[in-house]
């Protein structure tokens, strides 16, 4: 699974003050410490007013001090348009992100294949949103693809994101979001990727159970095809874990559930089926939390206290 790291965000006020101070010392730290990732995404938001030109600034510093693949992150796409100039390799960038909206959509195309570099392509739009149905995302996703096609970008250039919201606010999504990456990747040939923005899947549940979450949908995602995730770069063991499902290599008996979980979406069985140690209290926590992401039982923020029947 390819790795993207999402720590330097402007949504936080400690990064968005070193960007707009362009405190060198203090990204390139954040750089540095995001380098075990495959990719980093640079997300600026609007990049208005003193955060213009920001991206050719960030750039600059990413492809001087690492061998990071970058990730463009922004609204305004003047800005995008100047951090691929900047870039020595644009044909290795992710632009994140296009909708099925018309006139973005023509825009980033554009821009995908001007510099010949993968696009992020969300399945919603401005009319609907994010449609409730795996079939519904599918569609945007076809439209998406036509306009991609029409432009001469590859398949594995376009990097469809189902978008994923959070358990706790509508429950029943994460299972969509599952059923859209699988229909994703059935639905072209050659394939096209796949890619999620991890952490959106935990959003408003209390911060102790968010890595737990994460990890476990990271897991099912996995087994339904997913080609990448924004991740935070800092939770190791989410990396641990998508390590292991790349080798396949479990030490322990957790991670055979691990493997066993991702297996079971691969094969479309059912959670029923999983064997577990019922009497390892890590073992039940991901059991009762995959039952969760699959809208077997009703989320609440309490749910690891809740008894299995």
């Amino acid at each position: 699974m390819i790795l993207i790291g999402e720590n330097i965000h402007i949504i936080s006020k400690t990064v968005q003050n070193a960007l707009l101070e362009r405190n060198e010392e203090f990204i390139l730290d954040l750089i540095k410490k995001q380098s075990h990732m495959d990719y980093i995404d640079l997300n600026v938001g609007p990049a208005r007013g003193n955060l213009e030109g920001i991206l050719a600034w960030l750039c600059n510093l990413v492809e001087k001090n690492t061998d990071l693949k970058i990730s463009f992150d922004t609204t305004k796409l003047d800005e995008m348009r100047r951090g691929l100039e900047k870039s020595k390799n644009p044909q290795y960038c992710l632009l994140n992100s296009t909708s099925a909206d018309l006139a973005r959509l023509e825009v980033l195309t554009d821009l995908a294949a001007d510099f010949g570099s993968n696009l992020i392509a969300l399945t919603m739009n401005k009319e609907v949103g994010v449609p409730k149905s795996a079939d519904d995302r599918l569609n945007l996703a076809f439209e998406i693809f036509e306009k991609c096609l029409e432009k001469g970008i590859a398949n594995e250039k376009i990097f469809f994101d189902p978008l994923i919201l959070p358990i706790s606010v509508e429950q029943g999504q994460a299972k969509e979001a599952l059923n859209t990456i699988q229909m994703i990747k059935q639905s072209f040939d050659p394939e096209v990727m796949t890619t999620v923005g991890l952490s959106n899947i935990s959003n408003g549940s209390p911060n102790e159970i968010r890595p737990l979450i994460n990890r476990v949908f990271a897991v099912l995602a996995y087994g339904a095809g997913l080609d990448s995730a924004i991740i935070d770069s800092f939770d190791f063991d989410l990396i641990d874990t998508i390590k292991l499902l790349k080798t396949k290599l479990p030490k322990n008996s957790t991670h055979e559930l691990y493997l066993n979980l991702a297996d079971m979406i691969r094969n479309f069985s059912e959670i029923e089926e999983i064997s577990y140690d019922a009497n390892d209290p890590k073992q039940v926590e991901i059991i009762k939390t995959a039952r969760i992401l699959l809208n077997k039982d009703v989320y609440t923020h309490s749910f690891r206290q809740i008894p299995l029947l």
